[in-house]
């Protein structure tokens, strides 16, 4: 462990914010930053310190990894490292030789993400006409023996086909079916009007993921991330704030969780000028929601919370205006009616695609 009495399992390096899609549910920031991307020697010092500090899995991502021209360095790297890599992409990009070239640099998994199981569908939901890319992509993955993870994000416009999701990752041969329910933060929060299901198709979708996990299991792993908006207790969000997992975005600022750039505030320490170690452990951000010391009542006082740690400081500051508010996912937040509103929104027929730099 680190002088925290915590240590870091798992890194996210977002590569870069360009992205060849238009998604309206994007996780990236509604205003990306100006600054410079990281450079390959850059990311290879994280990937040292990264190693140095042990942890044990690296997940390539952006925006679209596949547009960072070191990606396939980087990977050596890792695997020099002995590291586990993962590479998260919308596969816009991934040719034959390229996922061969990747395999070749020591490339452990690839993740797919994909928008629908219906062509037209998911073209209109990426912005983009990718979904037969997408298809032959994943096939080269397969050809040349990666394991594949396919990625799936649900909301209100193609939850009801999870069924035909399903089956499409069976098809493609994957051993990872990950069936995400929209997160509401950036641009999701901004389309949540025509993102955010009807609690009958998350009642729905719940039940067919379960059974789909169980036929499934010992040929492909099944992984329903229920939504929040529905629930009664929030989730532990990355399984607590600096305990587990880190990220690195593409200008090099270290964040505790991939959208923790959005909680007003909150200053960010950069791989520029100081070491992952330091960052992790020293850190005004990273200190910040670590333990349990910082929370309010009710979360002060409740069982639950050395297993969900107050729930996601994000969605506590978007929905309340402070990041130390119990989040209002949790039923006995004082700020539950907050979300309630939400829910009780007008739907809306049309989003706002995620603008491309």
């Amino acid at each position: 462990m680190t002088e925290t009495g915590y240590r870091p399992l798992s890194l996210l390096a977002e590569l870069t914010y360009r992205c060849p899609l238009h998604c309206p549910y994007c996780s990236n920031p509604l205003s990306l930053p100006t600054e410079g991307e990281l450079t390959t020697d850059d990311w290879l010092r994280v990937i040292g310190e990264a190693a140095e500090m042990g942890i044990l899995q690296i997940f390539f991502s952006g925006g679209e990894p596949l547009q960072y021209a070191g990606l396939t360095e980087l990977v050596r790297a890792a695997r020099a490292e002995g590291v586990y890599t993962n590479l998260i992409t919308s596969a816009i990009g991934l040719s034959s030789e390229k996922a061969d070239e990747l395999k070749e640099a020591g490339l452990d998994s690839v993740q797919i993400s994909f928008q629908s199981h219906e062509p037209e569908l998911a073209n209109r939901i990426a912005g983009a006409r990718t979904h037969q890319l997408k298809l032959d992509a994943a096939r080269f993955v397969r050809e040349v023996g990666l394991p594949l993870t396919v990625n799936v994000v649900l909301h209100r416009r193609n939850i009801d086909s999870l069924p035909e999701i399903v089956e499409m990752a069976e098809g493609l041969g994957a051993v990872r079916l990950e069936l995400a329910n929209t997160q509401f933060y950036g641009w999701a929060f901004r389309n949540r009007r025509a993102l955010l299901p009807t609690r009958e198709q998350m009642i729905r979708a719940e039940k067919i993921g379960r059974a789909a996990k169980e036929r499934l299991k010992g040929r492909m792993e099944v992984l329903y991330v229920l939504g929040d908006y529905y629930g009664d207790r929030p989730k532990p969000c990355m399984n607590g704030w600096g305990r587990r997992y880190m990220t690195v975005n593409p200008i090099g600022d270290v964040l505790p969780c991939p959208t923790a750039s959005e909680i007003p505030g909150l200053r960010f320490d950069n791989v520029r000028s100081r070491s992952l170690g330091e960052i992790w452990n020293g850190s005004d951000a990273f200190n910040r929601f670590r333990g349990t010391e910082w929370m309010p009542e009710p979360c002060q006082s409740c069982a639950l919370r050395d297993f969900d740690f107050g729930g996601c400081r994000c969605q506590a500051a978007l929905l309340t205006g402070d990041p130390t508010a119990t989040d209002p996912a949790c039923s006995l937040s004082p700020y539950r009616d907050r979300l309630t509103a939400i829910l009780e929104e007008e739907s809306a027929d049309e989003w706002v695609y995620r603008t491309v730099s």
